[in-house]
């Protein structure tokens, strides 16, 4: 049995996952953000939040918001993907000896 077929459906399932995960983290802060404005006394706090979300995310993304998200979550799938080579390279080792 070819070991790699195995290795490439686990290395493109870890990176997509990983890819995203920030993307529905974000989404759900900003979401949350959102939905704070619409409470009375809280409004500013909604729209200060959700303003330092955006330009948290656009120091990333050369001052786009959406490509801070995407660079943060290409790399999050890379470190993924990363993590999950190592651990398969480990996983070979351990079960040969």
């Amino acid at each position: 049995m070819s070991i790699l077929t195995p290795f490439l459906r686990s290395l493109l399932l870890t990176s997509v996952l990983s890819f995203t995960a920030p993307l529905i983290l974000v989404g759900a802060i900003l979401i949350g953000l959102s939905l704070l404005g619409f409470v009375p006394l809280l409004e500013s706090v909604g729209a200060t939040g959700v303003k330092q979300v955006l330009q948290f995310l656009a120091t990333f993304g050369s001052g786009q918001p959406f490509q801070g998200l995407v660079i943060i979550g290409f790399v999050c799938g890379i470190v993924g993907g990363l993590f999950d080579t190592f651990n398969f390279y480990r996983y070979q080792n351990l079960r040969n000896h």
